[in-house]
């Protein structure tokens, strides 16, 4: 609604304007030459009220401007007040506002026959400022509000609402913009939009979630990327790659605090086998260590037989189904990530009992040929 009144005000005044600032400079002969000018005083002398201290006198340009200025002296703050309503009835109003200023102070707006006045272009201009400032500020108010956000304590994972509302303001703003030539301002709104939206985000770090707040970071980063792959925005380009990279941080963080939890014990022993070897410990005397010897290694090995290192998977399996949200359709891109973490921990286990256990005959209970065949039974019976 305000647009549509700005866009009215604005086409009903560009021809008045222009209108009485030909009749200004026809009657008082404004840019005359020299020889015309005694012919003017004369008549000009007739109307003290626009005489002013010889007016003519000044330069065209300057004259015309005071006359102006005088005539239509109530415009200027009639506007102002005119834009503090609409930022008060509606606050993103200010977008719409702020491009159609923009598209009529810098002549993309609107058809019109009439010649453009130097008088309402700067009276607009000095509007299109303020028209800024309360574009700034609502954008400044917004970016408070989603850093300012706290999940709730029972929030069990999902699309936070701060990401649901900075993808309906880019939107939103896009769709206003689309017509106008001049993104400087909205470049600048949806960069501090973003850098807002991403503080939230981190800051669950520090949340207490019911959910795995790793998890929640990563679908959230997941999908911002996505949804900026979508719009190809230039100026959030930068963002749309540190959305990726967070992303694929968080799914890090997560396969590494669960990817241990099938075979708990074991990956507990080895990592003090490795905390050993780091000491200065030899590899061929390491064995000689009462808690990591070869008999406490048969014992942990023992608790693992096939059977029960799928029946872990499948529990873990449920968990990430758990933390997942299925917005994002994340469960197979995760499951598959934890399967080569899972592999790579399978064979640094294999290559420590090499380095450490060498001729003793120990091994695992399963086969990395078991392992992947755990894996797709799983993947292919959910």
């Amino acid at each position: 609604v305000s647009q549509q009144v700005l866009e009215q005000v604005l086409s009903e005044l560009q021809p008045l304007c222009a209108s009485e600032q030909q009749f200004l400079q026809e009657f008082f002969c404004l840019g005359c030459a020299s020889v015309e000018l005694q012919a003017l005083e004369a008549r000009v002398s007739l109307i003290p009220d626009l005489s002013h201290g010889l007016v003519w006198f000044l330069r065209a340009e300057e004259a015309t401007t005071q006359l102006l200025s005088e005539i239509f002296s109530c415009l200027e703050p009639e506007l102002r007040a005119f834009l503090d309503v609409c930022s008060k009835a509606q606050p993103l109003g200010c977008l719409q506002v702020l491009v159609t200023l923009s598209d009529a102070v810098f002549g993309t707006w609107g058809p019109s026959s009439a010649p453009p006045s130097s008088f309402l272009h700067t009276l607009l201009g000095n509007v299109l400022l303020l028209a800024k400032s309360n574009f700034n500020k609502c954008i400044g108010t917004l970016c408070k509000e989603m850093e300012e956000a706290k999940p709730a304590s029972r929030t069990r994972g999902g699309i936070l609402p701060c990401v649901s509302r900075f993808q309906e303001l880019v939107a939103l703003s896009e769709e206003v913009f689309q017509t106008s030539q001049r993104r400087g301002e909205l470049d600048r709104a949806q960069l501090r939009l973003a850098s807002s939206v991403f503080s939230s985000i981190s800051s669950l770090s520090s949340a207490s979630l019911k959910v795995n707040t790793d998890m929640v970071m990563m679908e959230n980063f997941h999908h911002i990327h996505n949804f900026l792959c979508q719009r190809n925005i230039p100026c959030l380009e930068g963002k749309k790659r540190e959305a990726k990279q967070r992303c694929r941080e968080h799914m890090e963080k997560y396969i590494s605090t669960y990817v241990g939890q099938p075979l708990e014990r074991l990956k507990h022993f080895f990592e003090g086998v490795k905390a050993r070897l780091a000491q200065g410990v030899k590899e061929e005397e390491l064995s000689f260590q009462l808690a990591y010897s070869k008999q406490e290694l048969r014992k942990v090995i023992e608790k693992y037989p096939g059977k029960e290192v799928k029946r872990a998977l499948e529990s873990l399996y449920r968990t990430i189904h758990n933390h997942l949200s299925p917005e994002e359709n994340l469960l197979p891109v995760v499951w598959q990530a934890m399967e080569q973490g899972f592999i790579r921990q399978y064979q640094e286990f294999e290559e420590l009992i090499q380095r450490c256990y060498a001729g003793a005959g120990i091994a695992l209970n399963f086969t990395m040929e078991d392992l992947l065949s755990y894996f797709n039974s799983i993947t292919m019976s959910n």
